[in-house]
């Protein structure tokens, strides 16, 4: 199973317009991939609050328009990344998007644990109530954004419902990079899972953001790590690894509560 992570540099005097376009032909370059991941609200930045209201949209916008093109024309498995929703009752959510090879609109998240304590995406958006995943081809994926890597509980129901993998996009600031990395290899070891954590690169909101989107296998071993700017990661992997890791070293039978 080849996944391509798509490190995006959400630069704020590039337009959103142009930056779907952008991003879409960088989706649609990663044919050869079964599954393409880009970072939290790459369309607007995870940081760039004054931008919300204004690009917020239903899941049948113009950002999904793009994306579910370009996960056609490339005929991969797509995770949008996430975007800023607005619902029906005018409710705005930070949601993930999961595209298949045909471009349907297979599976949403939205973001259960929202970052910013009395300021920022706590107060503007809505919470998410649904541990999600999807199931692929290959593997289950469980779905996951950003600051809900603090929080080890949700990634145990995902393993608790059959995740293998663990797809987390974000947009995390440069000065808290050594937990952005510490935490998606802890999440790892302790699922015994992939995971599969992109970052957006570049400054937003004024936030620099941390990059080193990274794969993690099983074993908490880092496959591959990005730098600071836009980077592409591809890498192979071996879903099966999974069930061997969990047998040949079965941690999570030993689990009491």
């Amino acid at each position: 199973m080849r996944a391509s992570l798509l490190q995006i540099d959400v630069n704020p005097y590039e337009s959103v317009d142009s930056r779907r376009d952008r991003v879409a032909g960088l989706v649609r370059a990663q044919s050869g991939a079964d599954l393409v991941v880009l970072p939290e609200l790459w369309p607007t930045g995870a940081f760039a609050y004054e931008a919300f209201e204004e690009y917020a949209e239903p899941l049948d916008g113009p950002t999904a328009a793009v994306l579910s093109a370009a996960a056609a024309d490339a005929s991969v498995w797509l995770h949008g990344g996430s975007v800023v929703e607005r619902a029906g009752d005018g409710t705005l959510y930070n949601t993930s998007l999961v595209f298949g090879p045909d471009g349907r609109l297979e599976r949403t998240y939205r973001k259960i644990h929202r970052f910013g304590f009395d300021k920022g995406e706590a107060t503007m958006m809505g919470g998410g109530e649904s541990v999600t995943t999807v199931a692929l081809p290959d593997a289950v994926a469980g779905l996951a954004t950003c600051y809900d890597l603090r929080f080890p509980e949700l990634f145990r129901r995902l393993t608790d419902d059959g995740a293998q993998l663990l797809v987390i996009p974000a947009g995390w600031p440069a000065r808290r990079r050594e937990h952005w990395t510490l935490l998606s290899r802890a999440r790892a070891v302790e699922n015994q899972a992939y995971v599969l954590a992109c970052c957006s690169a570049g400054t937003h909101g004024g936030v620099e953001q941390a990059g080193h989107s990274q794969v993690v296998d099983p074993w908490g071993e880092v496959l591959a790590e990005a730098g600071e700017d836009e980077e592409i990661l591809t890498v192979d992997l071996d879903p099966a690894r999974v069930a061997k890791t969990r047998a040949d070293f079965p941690v999570l039978r030993d689990r009491v509560l």
